[in-house]
């Protein structure tokens, strides 16, 4: 999952598709499937999960699934091969507010069964206890929640078009328990297939490689079925449904999008096939097939979701000179780390999102340059300053594993990581640590991981003797808080240019000549780094003379937004409630509250009347985070 890159297009023949035409993968027989390992060590042990995996696991789900708009509700069937222990008589799955009609066998047989009481902290839900008798086969009857907190259902006026609905679905990190019975952990992975139904005209997209042409039911509705035959962390079965279509970028690659949005969506990420090209240099072979993308409607509320072969982004990366595309190289790169090789609980996220924030660079730097490279670098290790100085180098929570509080987005898990990773290239050399980290992915290939077993490799297969271990602060950096002294520091020379331009508006007022030549990290970093406490006199020159306000870029429209409401800038306040109307993603939302919030008497009500208005149309993610801003109660 993650955030933020210019030109080098691979104009190709096959750009002019409108339809995908990719193979249907092969069905592998139950017997042929492949099951991935499961970690029983203490440190792999699952806390948000109520499966017992080492008495009895989920291998495979098999979901044949309708998708009611008007009643907001996924039913159906849910079938999953069961591979239990000698002598175990029951499995454990998580749920969290589905209704289990039956439970049966592979011949039909009814199964005893127990939804037990609801863990309401953290989203953990309800344990389905199922009597086994036997069977390698459940066949689970249910319906979802309206309210599922994996799934938006958007009316057509949240959508591009305005004409139909959209339906989306974001698993991470425990939320597709509310709408598939399974073990829902990271430690457990599964294959899987799906046979979804919908209304026409939607087209269903998944995290799965599409069968075919969708088969007409002839009562106007159409069914998709898809294949994921291989094992992946059960939050990675993703779903989309709604007026999308799609258009070829390379031979493996291209993009869905709302017909409105396609245009600048396909523009935007037309680099994808050349960042698959440099990934596979860099570490190793794609390993999923195709690599297509969805834009989906502003109401998704992160930035991407790695969902396997149908990455999932927000339209708010679309800039219009591919200035945001580091958030495509992000998740391309999560094919690897965190799809390949996933942290076995979320404690150590930092698993996937560090190591995958650190291939996103590299990535980068192949397509976009060493220039533009060093300068995301640099707004990443200002995000980790930020951090330290706001909750404290000796906070618990700032050590990259943790006891399993799992905080999306955290400059913690994400540029730390991703920082751990460049100061160990700085000491051992690229070369040695490319070849390391490349045979990381390949001997983890489809299985879980813990920092333990991380740092075991490490020792193993890339440290030279003691005096290199003890440069590199390997148990340091992964176990405990704050930052060591030997972080490999982003090149000052990155920003010189910005930060003097900084330093002159601080002392003098002087506003940048070259502004509209920068680079959008370059204005970003000088839109964060300017004096905080501004008047309205100077709020209207600055925008006035870069042109903040009209923007295209949400990046730094935002911080624009941040800057005149902590200033109770009046002018802005139209903007940022049109902004908040239209834009789901908690990146933006969150602060945007929080810091209306902070400027009391004048803010609160502005935030108050907004969220009156916009609370409906925000995902479960972002609509949690706001709540607990504005003390505001579901």
């Amino acid at each position: 999952m993650r955030k933020f890159a210019a030109p080098l297009a691979l104009l190709l023949a096959s750009t002019a598709c409108t339809t995908m035409e990719a193979a249907p993968a092969p069905v592998a027989a139950a017997a042929d499937r492949m099951v991935s390992p499961i970690l029983t060590s203490p440190e792999a042990v699952d806390t948000l999960t109520h499966a017992q995996p080492q008495v009895a696991r989920v291998t495979h789900v098999a979901l044949d699934l309708d998708l009611d708009f008007d009643a907001k509700r996924v039913g159906g069937t849910a079938q999953l091969t069961v591979l239990a222990a000698p002598g175990a008589e029951e499995i454990v799955l998580d749920t969290n507010g589905l209704e289990i009609a039956q439970v049966t066998d592979g011949q039909g047989r009814a199964l005893s069964y127990a939804v037990g009481e609801a863990v309401a902290e953290g989203g953990k839900g309800a344990p389905l206890t199922i009597r086994l008798d036997g069977a390698e086969t459940l066949r689970i009857a249910y319906r979802a929640p309206a309210d599922a907190s994996a799934l938006q259902w958007l009316s057509p006026e949240q959508t591009k078009g305005g004409e139909h609905p959209f339906l989306f679905s974001q698993g991470q990190a425990i939320l597709n328990r509310s709408w598939i019975p399974t073990q829902d952990s990271p430690g457990i992975r599964q294959t899987w297939e799906a046979r979804i139904t919908a209304p026409e005209p939607l087209d269903v997209v998944m995290s799965g490689v599409r069968q075919g042409e969708p088969e007409d039911l002839g009562d106007g509705r159409r069914a998709f079925t898809f294949v994921m035959d291989k094992p992946v962390p059960p939050y990675l079965i993703a779903l989309a449904a709604g007026d999308i279509d799609f258009r070829a970028i390379g031979p493996r690659t291209g993009v869905w999008a709302e017909p409105a949005t396609l245009d600048r969506a396909w523009r935007e990420v037309n680099d994808t096939e050349e960042m698959v090209v440099a990934a596979e240099e860099l570490y190793g072979e794609y390993r999923w097939g195709r690599y297509d993308m969805i834009v989906l409607p502003p109401a998704f509320p992160y930035g991407g979701m790695e969902n396997p072969v149908m990455t999932f982004l927000t339209p708010t990366f679309i800039a219009g000179d591919r200035s945001n595309n580091g958030l495509v190289a992000h998740e391309l790169a999560h094919s690897w780390s965190g799809n390949l090789v996933t942290n076995a609980v979320w404690g150590d996220s930092w698993l996937n999102e560090g190591v995958t924030t650190y291939f996103e660079n590299r990535i980068v730097e192949a397509v976009y340059g060493k220039q533009r490279a060093e300068q995301e670098a640099a707004l990443m290790f200002a995000n980790i300053q930020e951090t330290l100085a706001e909750v404290g180098a000796d906070a618990p929570g700032t050590a990259l594993s943790t006891d399993g509080g799992y905080q999306l987005g955290s400059a913690i898990a994400y540029d730390k990581g991703a920082f751990f990773l460049r100061t160990v290239e700085s000491v051992v050399g690229r070369e040695r640590f490319d070849a390391w980290l490349r045979q990381w992915f390949d001997n983890h290939a489809f299985q879980p991981a813990t920092s333990e077993l991380f740092l075991a490799d490490m020792m193993e297969n890339l440290v030279q003797g003691e005096a290199e271990a003890d440069r590199l602060q390997l148990r340091e950096w992964i176990f405990e808080p704050g930052l060591p002294a030997n972080v490999a520091r982003p090149d000052p020379a990155a920003f010189a240019a910005v930060d003097a331009a900084v330093s002159a508006y601080a002392a003098e007022g002087t506003i940048p000549d070259g502004y509209a030549q920068w680079s959008s990290a370059e204005r970003q970093r000088f839109l964060d780094n300017i004096p905080k406490q501004r008047t309205a006199e100077q709020l209207a020159a600055l925008n006035k003379a870069l042109g903040l306000s009209g923007t295209g870029n949400n990046e730094e429209l935002f911080l624009w937004l941040e800057l005149a409401l902590a200033n109770r800038y009046e002018p802005a306040v139209p903007q940022a409630e049109e902004f908040l109307a239209e834009v789901g993603r908690a990146k933006f939302v969150r602060p945007l509250f929080r810091v209306l919030w902070d400027q009391d008497e004048w803010g609160r009500p502005i935030a108050q009347r907004i969220y009156a208005e916009t609370r409906g149309r925000y995902h479960a993610v972002t609509r949690g985070g706001v709540d607990r801003i504005l003390g505001t109660e579901g």
